[in-house]
């Protein structure tokens, strides 16, 4: 996933909508900014800690999880969004995403560092390379109208989930798609397909918290 230029994007608003953040450090910011807007909420931007206050929930791109980790670490925020995720923030978290909500990860750097909210361990670029990507659609749990339309990009996979998680997908027998409480994640990108369901989705779990 290369990375997209963030420092024209705009605040999207709309009157009464949840504030919703995407971590505006690496990766694909832009789509998710359009797919929030889609299902009906604000976006803003999110690099520094006092970003992170100011919005009621967060979604986290794909991008590379590494940089991303080291990233919100030389911005000061890798604290801040464990803190807002235990005290039960919202947050969604796709491909990259997936790993840094992540309790544990698989074939990761021995230095990399994770957000953390989901009892789940995952396998990094499980599903292959970049040149091995591809759009399948997926059924989840909860979400109407067919399966989902997603793109894996160098996706990860879900290898267990622990008591407090609940599977909302699998894929070619991979879980890809997991819950647990306010944290919502998938291995893939529905914000890269026009398919909005899955922002949806989240912004209604915004506003039930």
């Amino acid at each position: 996933m290369t990375t997209s230029s963030t420092a024209s994007l705009p605040t999207t608003s709309t009157p009464d909508a949840p504030v919703i953040g995407v971590l505006a450090l690496q990766g694909d910011v832009r789509e998710h900014f359009a797919a929030l807007t889609a299902a009906g909420a604000t976006a803003r931007q999110v690099r520094r800690p006092e970003e992170l206050a100011e919005v009621a929930a967060l979604v986290i791109p794909g991008g590379e999880s590494t940089t991303m980790s080291k990233l919100a670490v030389i911005f000061g925020l890798l604290e801040p969004l464990r803190e807002r995720v235990r005290a039960g923030m919202p947050v969604y978290g796709t491909c990259a995403g997936m790993i840094m909500l992540a309790d544990k990860i698989l074939d990761g750097r021995d230095d990399q560092e994770t957000i953390g909210g989901i009892d789940m361990i995952v396998r990094r670029n499980a599903f292959g390379r970049q040149n091995e990507s591809f759009e399948a659609r997926v059924d989840i749990e909860g979400i109407e109208g067919g399966p989902v339309e997603g793109l894996f990009i160098r996706a990860p996979w879900v290898e267990s989930v622990g008591g407090g998680a609940q599977v909302l997908a699998t894929f070619d027998g991979h879980t890809v798609a997991v819950r647990q409480g306010n944290v919502l994640a998938t291995s893939f990108h529905p914000e890269l397909t026009g398919d909005h369901r899955v922002h949806k989705l989240f912004v209604e779990m915004v506003r039930r918290a």
